[in-house]
């Protein structure tokens, strides 16, 4: 069985590795150049503020793994219910509920920004900030809540811009939301010397510009996916948070590992620690984001097969994922473990308390590349497919149970490199577990 390419749906294709590879390639960009800017953000933080200001940024780390895992659960869930309708044929209910979707985000940004800004001194202490830390929090974090809602509709536009079969305008978007980060980073904090708060800024108005074009885009009658009047439907809000559940639990758990990590660093080296913690998971983001941005690509494509329940091109697309990540597996890990030193360079000089910890940190950590992009797919595979549960126990398991499990233990028997291993063995358990949820629901699914 095969299918012809056609403008109207660009998801409707006979795809090979190389049509893959370019469908997803606008995604993958947008992801890498969100890591990129993100990590460039970062590094201007510790470079022309201090590195407790590095550490502060960790502090309040949750918080904003909250509010991304709340907007990346509605969109990743919205965007398999859309994509099946379209894959129906049911154009005008696809529309009406990706307008409730993107309705109940926004509403949901200002109550998290009002909320948040009237508990901000509780949260900030509750996440460990110390009497040093907690004026750097403050500053940041009170700017940056304020833009709630951008953030929540930016990462709801990136993903269903790509379901509406337009991946080159959302890596358009990513990149330019990165390229006005980067730039006010450096009118803010370098020219006008504006701390932490233009650290905020920066990031704030970088989220608004994916958010108004986004708007202005499907306010346009000529994608089938725009704005219509929804019908209020529960249902619908229910099914996307069921189906994106995982990535909500992914980054509630990053959120609690984050604190971990903060907490046993604080109390063991103190904000040095701390400070090349952050380096860590910050690089981690930038090379993670391959396997996000291919994952979130695909995913369209995997549901949209599944809903016109054509089992040949689902199992052509899973067989050449899976050979990709592979692939791409390997040669990130070589990448981290040969240029870690680079890495750790960009935040802090060498011969630096920061940079000692740090380099030794990564060398172990970077074993992790080697399984973590088949366990972002694999439960990114099943949220496509409409199963929430099994997403979100994979997710669960690699960024919750077992890094605390080994958080927990691991420190005891082998001091700070326990903390170093705790990742690595986290992702390879999970890798194990993934492997055998694919092998158990081929049945059910068709993709083998």
């Amino acid at each position: 069985m095969s299918h012809t390419y056609t403008k109207e749906n660009p998801l409707a294709q006979n795809f090979n590795i190389k049509s893959l590879l370019k469908f997803a390639f606008p995604t993958i960009l947008t992801m890498i150049f969100m890591g990129l800017y993100t990590m460039i953000d970062t590094a201007f933080v510790s470079r022309f503020v201090d590195t407790n200001a590095l550490s502060a940024l960790n502090i309040v780390c949750p918080i904003i793994n909250l509010i991304v895992g709340f907007g990346t659960m509605i969109a990743t869930g919205g965007s398999a219910v859309i994509a099946r309708k379209m894959g129906a044929k049911e154009y005008t209910r696809a529309s009406q509920d990706f307008t409730l979707i993107i309705i109940a985000g926004a509403l949901s940004g200002i109550l998290i920004s009002i909320f948040g800004s009237i508990f901000i001194d509780n949260m900030i202490w509750a996440l460990g900030a110390n009497s040093i830390l907690f004026p750097y929090c403050k500053e940041y974090l009170s700017i940056l809540l304020l833009f709630t809602p951008a953030s929540i509709l930016q990462v709801l536009f990136q993903n269903l811009i790509v379901t509406a079969g337009y991946p080159i305008i959302g890596m358009i978007l990513g990149i330019g939301a990165g390229v006005v980060n980067i730039l006010l980073d450096y009118i803010f904090m370098v020219f006008l010397q504006m701390g932490m708060s233009g650290a905020a800024f920066g990031t704030g108005i970088g989220y608004m510009i994916p958010t108004i074009i986004g708007i202005l885009l499907f306010f346009s009658k000529k994608s089938r996916l725009h704005f219509i009047l929804p019908i209020m439907d529960i249902s619908i809000l229910t099914e996307s948070c069921t189906n994106g559940f995982s990535e909500m639990v992914s980054q509630v758990a990053t959120a609690v590992t984050t604190f971990l990590f903060n907490h046993i660093m604080m109390n063991s080296i103190g904000e040095n620690g701390v400070a090349a913690i952050t380096i860590i998971i910050y690089t981690q983001f930038l090379l993670n984001a391959i396997y996000i941005g291919f994952s979130m690509g695909v995913a369209p494509i995997i549901s949209y097969n599944y809903g016109k329940k054509d089992n040949y091109q689902l199992k052509k697309v899973f067989l050449l994922c899976i050979k990709f990540i592979i692939f791409i597996s390997i040669f990130i890990f070589s990448i981290s473990f040969i240029f870690g030193s680079h890495f750790v360079c960009i935040f802090s000089e060498k011969g630096t308390a920061v940079y000692e910890i740090a380099i030794n940190g990564f060398l172990i950590f970077s074993s992790s590349f080697l399984f973590c992009g088949c366990n972002i797919f694999i439960s990114a595979t099943f949220t496509a497919l409409s199963n929430g549960k099994l997403s979100a126990i994979l997710s669960c398991l690699r960024t919750f149970v077992f890094i605390t499990i080994f958080l927990l233990i691991l420190p005891n028997i082998l001091g700070i490199t326990g903390i170093w291993f705790a990742v690595p063995m986290a992702e390879f358990i999970t890798t194990i577990i993934a492997l055998i949820f694919i092998y158990s629901n081929k049945q059910k699914y068709h993709y083998i």
